[in-house]
């Protein structure tokens, strides 16, 4: 039966310098900000991304480098699905020396609408230390805490595009935070297996799909990444001499090692959440098992055995329990079992084929790939109960591959539209689509990293 999971199977088939916080005190918000965005179902805050000027003089940055700055963070801010990005004029904040200073009058009718103001500043200047470099100063007002007015400095010896946007992507991050006390995604990676010449390799992308940087360069096939807990390494598939073995990647090094030897099938491999061992599905030969290592020992530990195809484990975020693909059931279903490989339950019935579960961060839902009649492949997600569920993504796509962000707000996947494979984002509840690919037409598997640690 395992024939029956093959096509979906498939198809799934930087160097900076260090940037460091200065001069501006942290920022500090009201206690009922926090509390209004930690609810379960809050309405967005609304803020005002105001503009960003130059640090000293004119003509040290590109005039529209600002301009970029302030989309940038307008992006970030609306992609996190916490702020309301207000639709107000571009406007320039102030600053005295290294600190932010009260706004004038003519910004007061414009704070009435907003919960929060932000504006900042960028270009070379120095350091009280007298070192030079690129400043990029960030300031934040609250205009329902009038005693609140504070910022960020962000340093680097170096300029270039992509330390301008990260120090872009860390305020963004830092106003998350600060009104949720949640980690935002702006710093966050996403892997993708892409087509080059006759082979399949691994890349890492910002969570934008800005810079993306290919990881692996052999020719051959490799599939299926997935990122290690601290965010350093990439396990995956890699095809050699018409076997399959399960790879890790230093992503820093690019030092390889096999962590499975080669079998006729090693595919859909997973860390566990304490990065201890690794999960995945194994077969010499006829069906396939769900297999785990430890890393230290590198003893295979076989958690099923069934006469049917079990693949794609997923670890719930607690580390007590997996789900899984299996057609034991006739078609592909998704089951749950314990850590131990007991205590398995099937947890999906509607639809004939559900595949390549993802349990989320948070523990609260399943996603999975579910066939919709007169739809084709979607997404789809369930609680891990079987009480709840719902369809994610709709339109005329065969949609793939499921990994959650980190903050369990957002997926991304990878969907055929027009005869082009690419990768999308999408947020869990199905708002917010967005393209975020824009390099090849075969792009796959994508797998959305940790935080920053």
């Amino acid at each position: 039966m395992m024939k029956n999971l093959f096509p979906l199977i498939v198809r799934s088939l930087v160097s900076t310098s260090c940037i460091l916080s200065l001069g501006i005190p942290s920022l500090v918000l009201g206690e009922d900000a926090l509390l209004e965005a930690t609810r379960s179902e809050f309405q967005k805050i609304p803020i005002w991304v105001m503009g960003f000027s130059p640090v000293q003089q004119e003509g040290q940055i590109q005039e529209q480098i600002h301009t970029q700055v302030q989309s940038i963070l307008k992006e970030d801010l609306t992609r996190s699905q916490v702020f309301a990005v207000a639709d107000l004029p571009s406007t320039e904040g102030t600053f005295s020396q290294n600190k932010c200073v009260s706004l004038s009058p003519e910004h007061e009718t414009h704070f009435q609408k907003v919960t929060v103001s932000t504006w900042g500043r960028l270009g070379i200047g120095g350091t009280s230390n007298g070192v030079e470099g690129l400043i990029f100063d960030a300031c934040a007002f609250d205009p329902g805490h009038q005693d609140v007015l504070t910022g960020k400095r962000y340093f680097s010896l170096k300029t270039n595009d992509a330390l301008i946007r990260l120090m872009a992507h860390r305020w963004a991050d830092e106003l998350v935070y600060r009104y949720t006390g949640e980690q935002g995604i702006a710093r966050t990676k996403i892997a993708f297996v892409g087509e080059k010449e006759n082979g399949r390799e691994l890349f890492v992308m910002d969570y934008d799909g800005y810079d993306p940087q290919q990881v692996t360069a052999d020719g051959y096939l490799n599939l299926m990444p997935t990122w290690s807990p601290d965010r350093k390494s990439l396990i995956y598939t890699a095809y050699r001499d018409r076997k399959q073995q399960i790879m890790r990647r230093e992503l820093a090094t690019g030092r390889e090692e096999v962590l499975v030897s080669p079998a006729s099938l090693n595919i859909t491999a997973t860390f566990s959440p304490n990065g201890q061992s690794i999960t995945y599905a194994a077969a010499q030969e006829g069906n396939s098992d769900i297999y785990q290592v430890a890393l230290d020992s590198r003893s295979p530990q076989q958690l099923t055995s069934h006469h049917s195809a079990d693949l794609s484990p997923s670890w719930s975020p607690d580390g007590r329990q997996l789900a899984f693909t299996s057609d034991r059931g006739g078609r592909p279903q998704i089951y749950i079992m314990d850590a131990d490989g007991s205590n398995v339950s099937r947890l999906t019935y509607d639809g004939d084929y559900n595949a390549a579960p993802a349990w989320s961060p948070k523990g609260d839902w399943i996603v999975y790939v579910c066939r919709i009649p007169g739809e084709g492949f979607k997404l789809c997600r369930i609680s891990p109960d079987g009480k709840e569920r719902s369809q994610i993504t709709t339109g005329n796509s065969i949609d793939d591959s499921p990994s959650w962000a980190p903050n369990g707000r957002h997926l991304v996947y990878s969907s055929i539209r027009r005869g082009e494979s690419q990768i999308y984002i999408i947020t869990s509840e199905g708002a917010g689509m967005e393209k975020i690919s824009s390099v090849g037409a075969h792009l796959s598997s994508p797998s959305w990293s940790p935080f920053q640690p």
